[in-house]
């Protein structure tokens, strides 16, 4: 007994934990491993934020004013690349790495060389992407989507893009295994799988989704290659060819791919609304099946996407009603977290301001969802602003409030520190503020007729966007705040307490703050286990 003592002391007062830039680099730490890509996310989505910003400059006014029509498309397609597989889904991945082990009561993630791995592609991938910028020709131009014929005649970006998409793809894949193998072999002995929180469900299912799709994207962009350098006619009409397939594989992960962007969010959420109601989640049981059922409904509903080029009126009715029932689970969840909240002891923290931000510009992001999924009125709203209006309001109230909810609530559990609340909320009402002088003027622009990705317009859609340009300028910036408050955190916030918010359960608040470099050596007991189960 005494040897043991003796040794854990000495393992508290060293902690095994490598200093300077091995640290980072060889880290195999899946807290070090989770910092990492939540930097990285952070550090691409200014840079993706910095096109959306060019994009709006240009259409403060009608007429060409700064960018080249080229110059632009390129700018569209980068900002959707670097959004989707350089913010969202790299901060999902990090937060996973965080809080996973420490929610399932693991030591660790169960593969940490294939984590490091998985975390290092990323910024090869994404350094092979930004050099599209400076090679003749120019960067992608297609559309994030990638539809031939047009991404076909693009320049010497084109190998680049589709080389840095697979390495994407694999850390991807790398990643979702990791996420599956913990969960599955690594829970805390007596946690069954429905103790588990909300989160670590969310993931679970999403890792399944990424595991599913991340090849079919693959597959589509090695037929474009082997189009574009060996003459194959997979999507060459000229050859035998067919465009739309490409559609119809592309959406069969891009589809899916949404609910992977979504899903997490649901989990953060199910988390941040029962603390700060001080109440459990209701229907806990419900959520995780809505969860699944929704994960299910998105490999079905794929060419929703594609009403408009030409297919029979049976696959257009299929299509239309197998959409609208996803409104079913979602409405589930919907529901569960306003009954979580009916007659709970409300505070309003700044994790739970960007929580019900999420709850009510989701839900309307949906409505205009289900308005897409209906085949007459698509017919009209297809590829106009109302699109582009829909998927941002799903996207930035959805994935991105929720990724600052989830950053908000756990950083002082991260780093032991409280961060300003005063200036987390004044980021939260710009934020919230901005966002829908964003995005809200351009379900009008859709509806007058104005077509997404044109870099001039008429005069009639004038005054809108110049609205939208405003709403961009505040939401951008309003984002500087979010980044000096986790730095003054870090830096100088006061003392975290254990638990720093009352209502808080789940075994992560059982944890020392600021979280040891190593939890849980020893697995937690099972009336812990019980204790920390929101239900």
């Amino acid at each position: 007994m005494a040897n043991t003592a003796a040794h854990d002391a000495t393992h508290d007062a060293h902690d095994h934990r490598p200093q300077g830039l091995k640290r980072w680099l060889y880290a195999t730490n899946h807290k070090d491993i989770g910092t990492m890509y939540l930097v990285f996310a952070c550090v691409m989505f200014f840079l993706g934020g910095a096109m959306a910003l060019l994009i709006r400059l240009e259409l403060f006014q009608p007429g060409m004013q700064f960018l080249d029509p080229a110059f632009y498309n390129s700018m569209t397609t980068m900002h959707a690349l670097l959004m989707i597989f350089g913010a969202v889904m790299p901060a999902w991945t990090g937060l996973a790495n965080w809080m996973v082990p420490l929610q399932v009561g693991a030591p660790d993630m169960a593969l940490p060389r294939l984590n490091n791995f998985s975390f290092w592609l990323l910024p090869f991938a994404f350094t092979l992407l930004l050099l599209t910028l400076f090679v003749p020709g120019g960067a992608p131009a297609g559309g994030w989507t990638l539809y031939p014929p047009l991404s076909l005649q693009a320049g010497d970006s084109f190998p680049l893009t589709i080389f840095a998409i697979h390495l994407l793809g694999i850390s991807s894949i790398l990643g979702a295994i990791n996420v599956i193998v913990t969960i599955m072999n690594m829970r805390a002995p007596g946690m069954g799988l429905l103790n588990m929180s909300l989160f670590c469900w969310t993931w679970l299912i999403t890792a399944y989704l990424l595991i599913l799709v991340m090849p079919v994207l693959a597959g589509a962009v090695t037929m474009l290659l082997t189009d574009y350098f060996f003459d194959t006619a997979f999507f060459t009409a000229a050859g035998g060819g067919d465009p739309v397939m490409f559609q119809h594989i592309f959406w069969f992960f891009g589809h899916p791919e949404v609910y992977i962007l979504i899903l997490p969010a649901f989990g953060v959420v199910s988390e941040i609304i029962p603390t700060f109601s001080r109440k459990p989640l209701f229907g806990y049981e419900s959520m995780v099946y809505a969860t699944a059922s929704i994960a299910f409904l998105s490999f079905i509903v794929w060419a929703h996407h594609m009403f408009t080029v030409g297919m029979p009126l049976a696959g257009q009715l299929f299509f239309m009603l197998s959409t609208m029932l996803i409104a079913v689970p979602t409405g589930v969840k919907v529901f569960n977290w306003c009954a979580t909240m009916w007659k709970g002891s409300i505070s309003f923290e700044t994790p739970m301001l960007f929580a019900i931000a999420f709850l009510f510009l989701f839900t309307l992001g949906g409505l205009s969802g289900l308005m897409l999924a209906i085949v007459p009125a698509d017919f009209q709203y297809h590829d106009t602003y109302f699109v582009v209006a829909h998927f941002h309001y799903v996207l930035v109230p959805g994935s991105v409030f929720a990724i600052m909810a989830a950053v908000y609530y756990w950083l002082p559990k991260w780093s032991g520190r409280m961060y300003d609340e005063k200036i987390g909320k004044l980021h939260f009402w710009m934020s919230a503020i901005g966002v829908n002088v964003l995005f809200f003027p351009q379900h009008f622009l859709g509806l007058a007729g104005m077509p997404r990705r044109i870099p001039d317009y008429a005069t009639q859609f004038a005054d809108w966007n110049m609205v939208s340009s405003v709403g961009a300028v505040i939401f951008g910036f309003s984002q500087l705040l979010f980044v000096y408050v986790i730095w003054k955190a870090v830096r100088s916030g006061e003392t975290a307490p254990q638990r720093p918010w009352e209502g808080a359960h789940g075994l992560e608040w059982e944890l020392p703050t600021p979280a040891p470099y190593h939890s849980w050596d020893t697995p937690p007991p099972r009336e812990v286990i019980t204790k920390g189960a929101m239900h």
